[in-house]
Formats: structure tokens, C-alpha cells, sequence
């Protein structure tokens, strides 16, 4: 699968198999773990089945396990293992069916991607190059429509034997391909999208220059347009000329690039006049599970388990609200709670991308009727900071990001994430999880420290908002 993507990332992946780019970091180990738990909560679905319960790398023993399984007559085999033609694959799940043997094949996803084709096309070649004829292909993915506590339909299964069927059809040719590419120097494959597509390679590093500053990449939300341009000899933003047309927001970062100043457009003044204190600035901080384990939750929901809110007054106090859950206990409930509490007084909740902190709220109005309508009040005075600093705000250190990792820094540089142990979100969503669900084992002394590190990171936000707020009231005025 590494091969179809890039014959360089195969090559190295066989050559180097110690690579440092080949360990997973936490957030990629973290991916891995989901796909696992989804793989074997899958299994309760296919029921009956024999688990080839094996270590990873003990390729002999489990393929002459499942011989044994098939020997046996096993109906359903979990992890069957077989190899042919230089490639060992593990079946997910293989089942006798009326018509025959069906793959299939679990993926903790939410739909059919394109790149499972192939994946489960070439499980399907193996197996028929080493005897044993395959009469169905599936798919089995996560249901956002289930809905815990009934989980009688987390998964859909389809059928992709047809779907699947050119890329069986090429595989032979493929592995071929791949085979005799190992077997000779390091290809040359030149650098392009399918560096990140279907996913990032590890060793994107080792393929792409290190670009200069501003270079026209960072162009906000260029995507090709910043290849025509490199191609056109235009290497950094400082070598567009006015003459070159782009967009608004492009042409205001061209002018900050230029000049080394923040540049600000006419009108942000008023756009800043509906956060009339007192304004609350809020946060949440989330977990999205791929098998919901609280009431009315779906797959990969991002349910509020943390908040931060400060607060302030008309003559600039500010008082700070915090929370964070304690365990696996549902805790929307109380977090709503303290979350009315915090905001009862503000005129405007002042949030940095409003659309998620507004659908966490609406979510949590919807499990629960006690506070729906409060909550739904609440959900209707968020406003949102985000556009008004993309449409009339850019400083040459934003790099082409709107995120507040970069404009922050940039506008209130005295606020930093650098010495902050958690310092983005994806981590703390991690990091939630590993506080919060017992399967993941801490000693009370480091369960302390991880929840200091989440309050910490999670009150950075909003003062950042704090801070944000006044910097651009203060670019309005000048």
C-alpha cells in the first residue's frame, strides 16, 4: 500500500526499516490504537469466529494457525494470515458465506474511502495466489447514525467486489512493479500531491526543499495556484509584483509581506462593535470517540469534556471559570452547568472558530432537556473572532494561517504555547482521553500533572482571546 502511494516511501520503508520516520509519534500511535479497538469491536459483529491471536511479527505461526482454522472448517477466522508473492497480509475478518469466501474488511472510518480498494483488492489477490478463492469483498465501517446506548448498528457493511474490481485486476502487475523496484538503487519519484495523498508520507522530510521564508506556498489558501506561481519564477511573496492578481486576502498578505508591517483594512472598528462588554471568551476542549460511550453520542462525536471562560466586565475586570471532567462519568451534565453559570452575565461569548464551540453547545442542548433552552441562548451570543481578524487583519508572521497558533504569536507575542507541555488541540484530545478512560493506566502523580497541563493549555486560549481582543481594538483605533 506504501508502494502504491510513492516507490521511494516503499523503498525506504524496506530498506531502512529502523527509520526514526517509521515510529509513530503519539498522535499516530494514537490513530492505530482507535483502528484497533474498532477492529476488535467489530468482531462482536461477525460473531463465532477463531481469533488468530498471535505477535505481530510471528509471520510463520500465524499463517500455519490459520490453516489449522480453515482445516478445521472455522465458519469466521479474525486476522487469518496468508502470504504470496512477497506480501503477508492479515484479513480482518474472513467468513464462509453461501456463495463463498467473503473479506471482510473493518476500517474505523466513518464511509468508503477511495484507498480501501486497493487494500482490501490486494488481500483478495494474495489469498488467491496462495489457493484459496475469495467470492466477495466488503467493507465494514463505523455508523454515524448509531447512537449510543444502542449500538445494534455500529457498523455498515458493503459490498465492494465490483467497486474493487480493476484493482484486483491490477495488483499482479503492480506487485511486479514494486518487486523489481526494490530489488535495484533508490527510485527518483519527483515530489507532488501524492506526498499527502491518501496520507502524509513519513519521510516527506527527506523529499521536499526547505523553503525560504514567505515563500509562495503560503500563500493563504493558494493550493495550485502557488505551483503555476513557482512555475512562473516567482519564489517568495516579496517577488509578486502588484501586477499578479489574487485575492483579497492574499493581496493584504502580499502588502504586509512587503513592507514587514501588519497591515489593517478600513471597518474593523465596527466589525468589533458586537463584543460590548461584558464579553465572555470561551473554549472547549473535546474527545471524539469511534464507539460512543455516552447516551445520544455517535461515532467520533466531539463531546465537551473541558472548558475555559474568562470574563469580563465593562471596565475591564476579569474573573476565570474552568472545568474539567474527573472520569469516564458522562459529563455533559455538570460541564453545562458550569458553563450556564460561567456565561449567565455576557452580552457576547467570544470564541475563535464560533461553529465549534456552537455545535458543542447545541449538542449538549439536545442530550439535555433540563437545560436546552438556556443552552440554546447561550449558543445564540457566540460570536466569532476568526473572520473578523481574516477579513481585516494580517501580520507577516501569520505564515498564511488564520489558526490561533499562528495569530496569536504574531499579535501578542508575549503569549506563547512554546513552554506549554500541551500546546495544541489534537494532543489535548489525546491527552483527555488518557486523563479520562481507566483502560489507560496513570499513577496519581501523573494524572495531577496532566491535569494541570490541560487547565493550562485550555486557559491560554481564552486569555488569548483576552489579549486578542484588545490588540485589535487597539489596531482599530490607530
Amino acid at each position: 500500500m506504501a508502494g502504491l502511494q510513492c516507490h521511494k516511501r516503499l523503498w525506504w520503508t524496506v530498506h531502512e526499516p529502523e527509520a526514526p520516520e517509521l515510529l509513530p509519534d503519539d498522535l499516530t500511535q494514537a490513530l492505530f490504537d482507535d483502528g484497533a479497538r474498532v477492529g476488535a469491536a467489530a468482531r462482536a459483529y461477525v460473531p463465532g469466529g477463531v481469533l488468530i491471536d498471535l505477535p505481530y511479527r510471528a509471520y510463520a505461526e500465524r499463517l500455519t494457525a490459520t490453516q489449522e482454522a480453515m482445516a478445521g472448517g472455522a465458519q469466521v477466522i479474525y486476522e487469518a494470515a496468508f502470504r504470496a508473492d512477497s506480501v503477508f497480509v492479515s484479513v480482518d475478518i474472513l467468513e464462509r458465506t453461501p456463495a463463498g469466501l467473503a473479506i471482510v474488511e473493518v476500517k474505523s472510518t466513518t464511509r468508503i474511502k477511495e484507498q480501501h480498494l486497493p487494500d482490501v483488492a490486494l488481500q483478495a489477490h494474495v489469498l488467491g495466489r496462495a489457493g484459496v478463492d475469495v467470492e466477495r469483498l466488503e467493507i465494514m465501517h463505523l455508523n454515524r447514525a448509531c447512537a449510543h446506548p444502542d449500538l445494534r448498528d455500529l457498523f455498515v457493511r458493503r459490498e465492494v467486489t465490483e467497486a474493487a474490481r480493476s484493482a484486483r485486476e491490477a495488483m499482479s502487475r503492480l506487485l511486479d512493479e514494486q518487486r523489481a523496484m526494490l530489488a535495484g538503487p533508490r527510485p527518483d519519484v519527483a515530489i507532488g500531491e501524492h506526498c499527502r495523498a491518501p496520507y502524509e508520507c513519513p519521510f516527506l522530510t527527506r523529499c521536499w526543499p526547505t523553503r525560504p521564508p514567505h515563500h509562495v506556498s503560503t500563500l493563504y489558501s493558494a493550493g495550485r495556484r502557488a505551483l503555476l506561481l513557482e512555475e512562473q519564477g516567482y519564489a517568495t511573496i516579496h517577488d509578486l509584483p502588484d501586477d499578479v492578481p489574487l485575492r483579497a486576502i492574499q493581496d493584504r498578505q502580499r502588502r504586509a509581506v512587503q513592507s514587514g508591517r501588519v497591515v489593517v483594512e478600513q471597518g474593523l472598528g465596527a466589525a468589533l462593535e458586537q463584543f460590548e462588554p461584558p464579553v465572555a471568551f470561551l473554549d472547549f476542549e473535546t474527545v471524539s470517540l469511534p464507539i460512543p460511550v455516552w447516551n445520544g453520542c455517535h461515532p467520533y462525536d466531539a463531546v465537551p469534556v473541558q472548558f475555559s471562560c474568562h470574563v469580563q466586565d465593562a471596565i475591564g475586570g476579569v474573573r476565570h471559570h474552568e472545568w474539567l471532567a474527573a472520569g469516564p462519568a458522562d459529563p455533559r451534565p455538570t460541564l453545562a452547568e458550569r458553563l450556564l453559570a460561567a456565561c449567565e452575565t455576557a452580552r457576547a461569548i467570544a470564541t475563535y472558530n464560533a461553529s465549534f464551540e456552537r455545535g458543542c453547545i447545541e449538542r449538549m442542548a439536545d442530550a439535555l432537556p433540563v437545560h436546552a433552552d438556556r443552552l440554546r441562548r447561550v449558543a445564540e451570543r457566540v460570536v466569532d473572532l476568526l473572520p473578523i481578524v481574516r477579513s481585516y487583519v494580517y501580520h507577516p508572521d501569520f505564515g498564511g494561517s488564520f489558526s490561533l497558533k499562528s495569530v496569536l504569536p504574531a499579535l501578542v507575542p508575549e503569549l506563547s504555547y512554546d513552554a506549554l507541555a500541551i500546546a495544541d488541540g489534537a494532543t489535548a484530545s489525546l491527552e483527555l482521553e488518557r486523563l479520562l478512560f481507566p483502560e489507560c493506566a496513570l499513577d496519581e502523580e501523573a494524572r495531577a500533572q496532566l491535569r494541570r497541563d490541560l487547565l493550562d493549555y485550555c486557559r491560554q486560549d481564552t486569555w488569548g482571546l483576552v489579549k486578542l481582543l484588545e490588540c485589535l481594538r487597539h489596531l482599530a483605533r490607530s
